[in-house]
């Protein structure tokens, strides 16, 4: 998909990014202090909830496949439980810092239209089966395994609709059609692999924010050499 720049303060970033889902906000200063600036522009007094801003460096990376930007991560801090990230984050906002030397470039999806063209067997099972989002990343990042029951596409209690994307999908523990959930989400990962190859590439400068709708956009980016720093802050709204 295309994706809009607009440039800071232009009131027509808020437009832009609900009519399609995503736009890049140019003119903002390279600083992690831009994310809640381009948030309260970008939602206003719809902002609930900001969670803490994150940055990763990368050097010589690989591909970043397409997905979601949701996780469900509670810790304790001075015997209180603090929740650090929200699985129904509505909005992420990704400020690159650091452009690498080579490679990097985003690509962005619209994940809504895209699950709509699946076949109809692959399409109901993203809408009907029930899997752990989080599942499989306690083998892979070490991180609880708590489940995290859901499907693929949902809808919030005023109708918004969700379509998520996450490489720590698996089948629900002892869930008897497990072969059957691995074998469609294979099949889901070849289509989504498919799509991937075609998307245009973004060319983000230092600085720029790529703000995205969570809920129907899916992001990622190539591989790069070099080191290559973003800074991201996920967001919910009054319409999570």
């Amino acid at each position: 998909m295309i994706v809009p720049r607009v440039p800071v303060p232009d009131p027509a970033a808020r437009t832009a990014l609900a009519e399609n889902g995503a736009v890049v906000l140019t003119g903002l200063p390279n600083s992690p202090g831009s994310l809640p600036a381009a948030a309260a522009l970008l939602f206003g007094t719809a902002l609930r909830e900001l969670f803490p801003h994150r940055t990763r460096r990368s050097v010589d990376g690989g591909v970043v496949g397409l997905h979601a930007d949701s996780f469900d991560v509670v810790v304790d801090v001075g015997g209180k439980p603090v929740r650090r990230r929200h699985p129904d984050e509505d909005h992420v906002l990704v400020l690159l810092a650091s452009r690498a030397p080579c490679g990097g470039q985003s690509f962005v999806l619209d994940a809504h239209e895209f699950t709509d063209s699946l076949d109809a067997e692959l399409r109901e099972f993203l809408r009907g089966k029930d899997v752990d989002l989080y599942g499989r990343w306690a083998q892979t990042r070490g991180l609880p395994a708590t489940p995290r029951v859901g499907c693929h596409i949902e809808y919030t209690r005023t109708g918004r609709r969700i379509t998520r994307r996450s490489d720590g999908v698996t089948a629900l523990h002892r869930d008897p059609e497990a072969d059957h959930v691995e074998e469609m989400l294979a099949r889901f990962d070849t289509e989504v692999e498919r799509v991937q190859r075609e998307l245009p590439r973004i060319e983000l400068d230092e600085g720029d924010v790529l703000a995205l709708d969570n809920y129907r956009c899916w992001h990622g980016r190539e591989a790069h050499t070099g080191a290559r720093i973003v800074h991201i802050q996920t967001v919910r709204t009054d319409d999570a």
